[in-house]
Parts: structure tokens; sequence; C-alpha cells
């Protein structure tokens, strides 16, 4: 079994920064492909980011360029850092683990930004 736990989140202003945090527990982490999912109010799960075990990241659209996906396998951790935030990056932060052909994710954590 892996379980996560988010951290990192809370009210920035528009253009502000804020880094996300990923700890899991269980074994594999290092095997594993972590990534980065959002929901806002009245809308459906997104993805927004992912890295894989050898490190290769890929992006929404959305977020090339502002957010930066990254891991530490020694901490069982994964980060997500969001620069130049919009009110329209409001959402549930996600955090989401693929292994061994199961997905496993967090509680989530509140991102909000205010105009």
């Amino acid at each position: 079994q892996v379980q996560l736990v988010e951290s990192g989140g809370g009210l920035v202003q528009a253009g502000g920064s804020l880094r996300l945090s990923c700890t899991a527990s269980g074994s594999g982490f290092s095997f594993s492909a972590m990534g980065w999912y959002r929901q806002a109010p009245g809308k459906q799960r997104e993805f927004v980011a992912r890295i894989n075990r050898g490190g290769n990241t890929n992006y929404a659209d959305s977020v090339k360029g502002r957010f930066a996906i990254s891991r530490v396998n020694a901490k069982k951790t994964v980060y997500l850092q969001m620069n130049s935030l919009k009110p329209e990056d409001t959402a549930i932060y996600y955090c989401n683990s693929y292994i061994w052909n199961n997905d496993y994710w967090g509680q989530g954590t509140q991102v909000t930004v205010s105009s």
C-alpha cells in the first residue's frame, strides 16, 4: 500500500509562488511515476504535471513555463513549484502515484490565488 500526504497549499496573491510537497509511505517510490492533478469547484479533476522514474517530465499546456515538478527519491517526496500564479490556478491539488498498475491519491491541498 502507498499513502500520500500533500502539504504546502495556501492563499497567495496573483503573481506569487507556492511549493507543494507530497511525501509517500510504503515501498517502491523510486519505481513509481508521480503526478499532480487539480480540481477546481464545479470542474473535473485535470492533469497538471508528471515525472516518471527516470526524471522525465510533462506538463499541462496551462502551466508550462510556470510550474516545475521534481522528486527526491531518498525522501520519497515529489514537489510542485508553482510560479506566476493566476486566479485560474485556484483548486484542490492532488498528488498521484502510479506503481504496479495501481493509482494512489493523496487527500489534496487547497491552493487559492487572489486577484
